[in-house]
């Protein structure tokens, strides 16, 4: 076994680093607290290369493998998960869908842009009858010979008002269950597709959720992607890699909220010492810091079997579950770390706590993954 990173790898990191403190640090607490996108620092991200991190260069990704992928989200993810969730929706669920089930007209007209970030992409699964049962969606696709008919609402919708390309999940053979399924390209602007209020959340404020409406809105034949029926299939399988993604998201959080308490833990004084002297805090901290590691060694795991081509739908799964729950418990303790200032916002960890517990909800609920896991190890 390898632990180590390569140069290039290395250099990544460093970059998403540098990155984070100082173009994401800079206002990040006035952006959780006024629901502010951060646009201006989403523009620049894509400039660095990092919302097409795994897309082959011939279509304007930077061709990067899943090892990096992760190591970026960590690294933004310490600073501004509302960022970061960005990166990994345009990443591992629009880029990574188009790229490998999309035709290659569709890689051409959508996949070049949105891996170049000159624009962002939405996945639009969740309903609000469909999040964990993603088999009832009741959106309808009906087919009318060289268009489909879309109907219905979509919740929870990250980048969803800033988005510029939509692959929206609907049912177009309700018989079939969901065999009858299938997945479209649907782009801002189209006719009868109005998108409703920003959501008001405890967490990831800065990030773009809406619900989103289709009204008789037509979309192209060629609009859909793989074949009829294929929809369910082509989510669950992006959805595989998304978590892995947000696996990382939550190990960023907890290493954030660790160093911030690590670094409080010794400037902070009490009975004559430095807190991190007393065995109550130093004992935390241990805690913190090997519940972190072996999360870390999940998550690096669930991407290095990606990187191979070797199956990761357990180990993704079991990343995910386990580093949102240590997001949760190590940020809880960062706050307890750091006592009354840890309730207020300008010391980070209470906002670091408020986004660690969307990662134990979106893209598969905990009790989702163990329910993949639980399938993984009876077979």
């Amino acid at each position: 076994m390898r632990f180590e990173l390569s140069e290039e790898q290395i250099m990544i990191q460093q970059a998403a680093r540098d990155f984070a403190q100082q173009e994401l640090k800079p206002g990040v607490i006035e952006r959780d607290e006024h629901q502010k996108f951060p646009a201006e620092q989403v523009k620049k991200l894509g400039e660095l290369g990092f919302l097409g991190m795994m897309v082959d260069p011939k279509y304007n990704g930077s061709g990067l493998d899943a090892i990096s992928y992760v190591l970026v989200m960590e690294e933004l993810s310490k600073i501004d998960a509302s960022a970061s969730v960005v990166v990994s929706v345009n990443n591992s669920l629009v880029c990574y869908g188009l790229e490998q089930y999309g035709t290659e007209a569709q890689k051409e007209k959508y996949l070049k842009p949105l891996a170049s970030g000159e624009k962002i992409g939405a996945f639009c699964l969740s309903e609000p009858e469909a999040g964990s049962d993603a088999t009832s969606q009741r959106t309808t696709a009906e087919d009318k010979g060289d268009y489909y008919l879309l109907n219905g609402t979509k919740n929870w919708i990250t980048n969803g008002s800033t988005a510029s390309t939509y692959l929206v999940i609907a049912q177009t053979h309700p018989e079939l269950r969901h065999k009858g399924i299938n997945a479209f390209i649907v782009e801002k602007g189209a006719e009868g597709f109005t998108i409703g209020p920003k959501e008001n959340k405890l967490g990831i404020r800065g990030s773009d959720t809406h619900s989103l409406m289709f009204n008789d809105v037509k979309v192209p034949k060629e609009n859909r992607i793989g074949e009829d029926g294929f929809g369910f299939k082509f989510a669950m399988k992006t959805l595989e890699g998304g978590r892995i993604g947000i696996a990382a998201q939550a190990l960023g959080i907890a290493q954030g909220a660790f160093e911030l308490a690590t670094q409080y833990a010794k400037e902070r004084k009490s009975f004559g010492k430095p807190i991190v002297e007393h065995q109550a805090i130093a004992f935390k901290l241990a805690d913190m810091a090997t519940q972190i590691e072996a999360a870390r060694l999940l998550v690096y795991k669930a991407a290095w079997l990606k990187d191979q081509g070797l199956p990761y739908t357990q180990a993704g799964s079991m990343a995910k579950l386990f580093a949102s729950k240590v997001a949760m418990d190590v940020t809880i303790e960062a706050v307890q770390v750091h006592g009354g200032y840890g309730f207020v916002k300008e010391f980070h960890v209470e906002r670091l706590m408020r986004d660690a517990k969307i990662t134990q909800i979106y893209e598969g609920t905990s009790e989702i993954q163990k329910m993949v896991i639980s399938r993984e190890v009876i077979r």
